[in-house]
């Protein structure tokens, strides 16, 4: 998204003191989901209704990858409406209400205090999401296409997430609901993983994906069908969910969300097919690596919903479930992205008006290459060695992968600190 901005096209680039806050705080919360799965490792035997995975679980949900995505955003919707975003005051509120609000919620799942931290980070979170939205909206006046669609609807679920899990928080103390908030936290999660990740990482992606590869591939027409497959089968779970709520007829919104993400890896496949830059760097080939990671949750929620049909629920393999979608397939993508994206911000603030006069460096000069080689080793072994403890209940393994997960945060910290501080020398 950021090519397009190398020439220091103005009328659409968002100030970076508007973005690059949204990286660092993304950047520092994954250090500290990381610090925490080390500080208190997952047992064979937990729940992931218990206090600190549902702690770890909001770190990584909102601190991590909807702080960066809203800071991307922010970069990336004034290029796709081909206009300015409508206000940064509403974009640096934004950052400070979700700032503010998410250490509350966070704190309050850690300690189980579902008191006014709870409830004041929760409308806090909400006030983000829901500015965020205003801004975006205002923002696509001058031109709509599939991928401003795309982040639109997928806002919209965001919020419908944000405002579930506002009400299941008051829940706690003044009941507003028919059952608990274990029984809707499927609903709940599953609004927020496929309506706002799933959807958004799809309509970002197919468009970042194209400009990084410099391919000719373009088909709207099938990321069309890919955006009704998976708004449709999210609309048919949460109506399955709230009306009849039998495991057997799952399989349809899971049917569509599959068909979804083939159509999606058969995209991107084309656009890598047929593109006019033939060496692709690691961060791309780790965003692409990750496309192909989605399948490894869907899988495991094939096999949780067949136990469910036979058997009671299996705690363990739904915890799985949930490590491979946080800390695997969006993480992996953040992790490459990070660093195709940001430079170029930093780029464009430094050094766009020498460009072209020669002894500038590059974006990708920006970034430590030795930092980088280090987080994604380290963040493949790690998530491997702790999805294979969980699955095998061996706690070795499970600490040695929170160990490596550690390691790859701090080291993904220091290179994001390092571009985002980065002076001319």
């Amino acid at each position: 998204m950021f090519t397009v901005n190398k020439q220091g096209d103005a009328g659409t680039v968002t100030a970076p003191n508007v973005v690059v806050p949204f990286y660092l705080y993304a950047a520092l919360s994954f250090l500290v989901a990381t610090f925490l799965l080390c500080a208190s490792p997952v047992s064979p035997g937990d729940h992931y209704f218990s206090p600190h995975t549902l702690a770890i679980t909001h770190v990584m949900a909102l601190g991590w990858g909807t702080m960066i995505i809203l800071g991307a955003s922010h970069q990336l919707v004034p290029v796709l409406v081909e206009g300015k975003l409508y206000s940064h005051k509403l974009a640096h509120l934004t950052f400070c209400c979700a700032a503010v609000g998410i250490p509350l919620l966070v704190y309050a799942f850690y300690t189980f205090n579902m008191g006014w931290p709870a409830k004041t980070g929760a409308i806090l979170i909400n006030t983000a999401v829901a500015l965020f939205l205003v801004n975006i909206l205002c923002s696509r006046a001058k031109q709509d296409n599939v991928h401003v669609v795309f982040v639109v609807t997928a806002t919209c679920w965001l919020f419908t997430t944000t405002f579930a899990g506002l009400l299941l928080v008051f829940n706690f103390t003044q009941p507003l609901l028919q059952e608990d908030a274990l029984h809707y936290l499927p609903l709940h999660a599953h609004l927020g993983i496929a309506g706002w990740f799933l959807l958004l990482v799809t309509g970002v992606g197919s468009r970042l994906i194209p400009m990084f590869l410099v391919s000719k591939y373009t088909r709207p027409g099938l990321l069309w069908w890919i955006y009704g497959l998976v708004n449709g089968g999210l609309a048919g779970f949460v109506l399955l969910f709230l009306y009849l709520h039998r495991p057997v007829v799952y399989f349809l919104p899971l049917a569509s969300i599959l068909a979804a993400i083939i159509l999606l890896i058969r995209y991107c496949y084309n656009c890598y097919k047929e593109r006019i830059r033939r060496r692709v760097n690691k961060q791309v080939k780790l965003s692409l690596l990750s496309v192909s990671m989605m399948l490894i949750p869907l899988a495991l929620l094939v096999v949780v919903t067949v136990l469910l049909l036979v058997t009671t629920e299996n705690t363990r393999l739904v915890m799985v479930y949930g490590f491979s979608i946080f800390f695997g397939w969006l993480t992996a993508i953040i992790l490459g992205m990070t660093f195709e994206t940001l430079p170029f911000i930093i780029w464009n603030n430094v050094y766009h008006i020498q460009a072209g006069r020669g002894g500038t460096p590059s974006p990708q000069d920006l970034f430590s290459n030795k930092l980088f080689n280090g987080t994604a080793l380290s963040y493949l072994l790690g998530f491997l060695l702790f999805t294979g403890g969980m699955l095998v209940q061996q706690g070795g393994m499970i600490r040695l992968g929170a160990a490596l997960l550690l390691v790859c945060a701090f080291l993904y910290n220091l290179n994001t600190f390092r571009v985002a501080f980065h002076k001319p020398g």
